[in-house]
């Protein structure tokens, strides 16, 4: 776990609660509704917004979870590693043992609460390469998936916001790119580290390795660039924040926590295609099962895990795995569950000569209090920020010399490399009593190792077996160890030289590429950004479980709008793609209602 946990933080709780919201499903006033949304995360927030709005349309949005309101663990950026151990606030999953990883098991969390993982990510906001998009709209022949035309999607999320400490961001990011009006409230770092200026000094003295980059949410995602996070005001700005609090007392609009889907029901047919517009609700193992139907769409919303879990349980998938535990195939489907992709992570920690790292605030709880304490007075100091204020995105076009490159294209990396002046570790080394330290978080951004999500029984209490496949392409192996190598020269350069840094733990013994690659098999672990187990594609693609308009192929009244659908995973975190994502296809689900009501 992070060295930034303050346990406390979980249970202080903020004055001032939302709206009351249906916690069981037997208090419900109806049970039939125009669409019934399952899940509350950072997708299901944003089609239960859009298609609210229209007063004459009515909306059920179930989440598992509970509320997220005044939660400071929620809230609070530079703790948001404190969430990751509250089993309230959780899916607390594991991978299966992970044979490229020496068999390693690994923490794979997902946010179970109001808002779902956009409530207890890391903030980071980067909205992906215009050639991730392009891809998206080859691969689905679709081309209101490409840069181009997602583009304005991106625009309307944003409400893009000046940093708490007010500091000029002139040459910071392009404002000419950014929207001002949207619900979701990214920003600049609002508090400075001591690594910003070495940082920007190295893009100067080794521009060829490390370009400056003006704003990585351009298209163009290459270099090292500022930072942009989901923390406007100094809190975190969720779908649950941005997009769902403002609208709880909507008349036509239902919201059910603490309330898990079983399954989707088939609720009749259209000649040989079913229609599947019924929900089965639970809100406990032993708890009574409720249905709720929908008159048009049940839309799922449930993430990479979850969405293709209910889709298993409810007899979508392949036909033989089905009966293998005894469901019945409603739609045989064989890409359900298949294509997991996720971004492995590294943390590495180097030993330095410094007395102005965030570590002692670790050490000493007199001044994590003090901190604590100016953020709740005026959400200024360092709890403002995720932890790094500028990373670079890069290419490592040597590794895949004669090799296919499994990038989108030359505007998406292969690794990102995220400085942070403190110790950081993701695989559970114990945090150093003393001294001083730089980590570099290093991420594969554009994996070529494809895992699953596959049913442990046909209880759907029972959790899903997840396997990410984590660098079972040597591919990621070789980008992995670039990464550690392009960290180190880094550190190495002019403007480090002073802090004489010198690797620490593990990485201290490893110098070969062999050992590298040992070093990161014993200590990588997840972004947690699972992604592409219910793809969207041509009708050809018989993998490909969505049409390009997210509809489930043979199936009518069902679509999946969530992180599952994506058929690569964006070489970016993906709650910007996300959102972009789930608001284009609120415009097609509304645009589809109209012409549906205009027969």
């Amino acid at each position: 776990m992070l060295v930034r946990y303050f346990a406390f933080l979980s249970f202080r709780i903020f004055q001032g609660v939302l709206a009351a919201l249906y916690s069981n499903p037997a208090g419900l006033v109806k049970h039939e509704y125009d669409f019934v949304i399952v899940g509350a995360g950072t997708a299901g927030n944003v089609i239960a917004n859009r298609l609210s709005a229209d007063s004459n349309v009515s909306v059920l949005l179930v989440e598992a979870g509970g509320n997220d309101a005044g939660l400071p663990a929620l809230q609070i950026p530079f703790t948001a590693s404190t969430v990751l151990s509250n089993a309230s606030l959780i899916w607390n999953y594991t991978t299966s043992p992970q044979k490229a990883l020496n068999g390693r098991v690994i923490a794979y969390q997902r946010g179970r609460v109001l808002g779902g993982s956009s409530s207890i990510n890391f903030m980071f906001y980067t909205r992906g390469s215009r050639d991730d998009f392009d891809r998206f709209a080859d691969v689905t022949g679709d081309s209101g998936w490409s840069w181009g035309s997602i583009f304005p999607y991106m625009l309307k999320i944003e409400n893009f916001t000046t940093p708490v400490d007010h500091h000029n961001t002139s040459g910071q990011f392009n404002p000419s790119i950014h929207g001002d009006r949207g619900p979701l409230r990214p920003t600049l770092p609002g508090f400075p580290s001591s690594l910003d200026q070495r940082v920007l000094a190295t893009t100067k003295v080794d521009p060829e390795r490390f370009p400056f980059n003006l704003d990585v949410n351009s298209g163009n995602t290459i270099g090292m660039t500022w930072v942009q996070s989901t923390t406007g005001n100094g809190v975190r700005s969720s779908s649950a924040t941005g997009y769902l609090h403002p609208i709880l007392g909507r008349p036509n609009l239902d919201v059910l926590i603490d309330t898990q889907a079983t399954r989707v029901l088939q609720t009749g047919s259209r000649g040989s295609i079913p229609i599947v517009r019924g929900v089965e609700l639970a809100n406990g193992v032993s708890g009574p099962r409720v249905t709720v139907h929908a008159h048009h769409e049940v839309i799922l919303c449930a993430g990479a895990v979850n969405t293709p879990q209910l889709m298993l349980l409810s007899g979508i998938g392949n036909k033989h795995d089905l009966a293998s535990l005894g469901i019945s195939t409603v739609i045989h489907s064989p890409g359900v569950g298949q294509n997991l992709q996720d971004h492995p992570l590294l943390a590495s920690a180097w030993s330095v000569n410094s007395n102005d790292t965030l570590d002692g605030i670790s050490r000493n709880a007199t001044l994590a209090g003090e901190i604590l304490e100016q953020w709740e007075t005026s959400k200024t100091g360092p709890f403002v920020d995720t932890g790094g204020n500028l990373f670079a995105w890069l290419r490592l076009p040597s590794i895949f010399s004669g090799k296919r490159d499994p990038s989108a294209g030359p505007t998406s990396a292969h690794v990102e490399i995220i400085p942070a002046n403190e110790f950081i570790s993701f695989s559970g080394d114990p945090t150093p009593a003393n001294g001083s330290y730089v980590s570099i978080i290093t991420g594969v951004i554009s994996p070529a190792s494809r895992g699953s999500v596959t049913l442990r029984s046909a209880n759907p209490f029972d959790t899903p077996v997840i396997d990410p496949g984590f660098f079972t392409n040597e591919l990621d192996v070789a980008a992995m160890v670039g990464a550690i190598r392009t960290s180190s020269a880094l550190l190495e350069t002019g403007p480090w030289k002073d802090l004489a840094a010198r690797p620490f733990g593990l990485l201290e013994n490893a110098t070969t590429d062999a050992e590298l690659a040992e070093y990161a098999r014993n200590s990588a672990s997840s972004f947690w950004h699972p992604t592409g187990t219910v793809k969207m594609g041509t009708s050809s693609d018989e993998m490909a479980v969505l049409d390009s308009k997210l509809r489930v192929k043979g199936a009518e009244g069902l679509r999946v709008v969530d992180a599952s659908v994506f058929p690569f995973i964006p070489a970016s975190h993906p709650q910007a793609p996300i959102y972009a994502i789930a608001e284009r296809a609120a415009d097609i689900i509304r645009s589809q209602l109209y012409e549906r009501v205009g027969e």
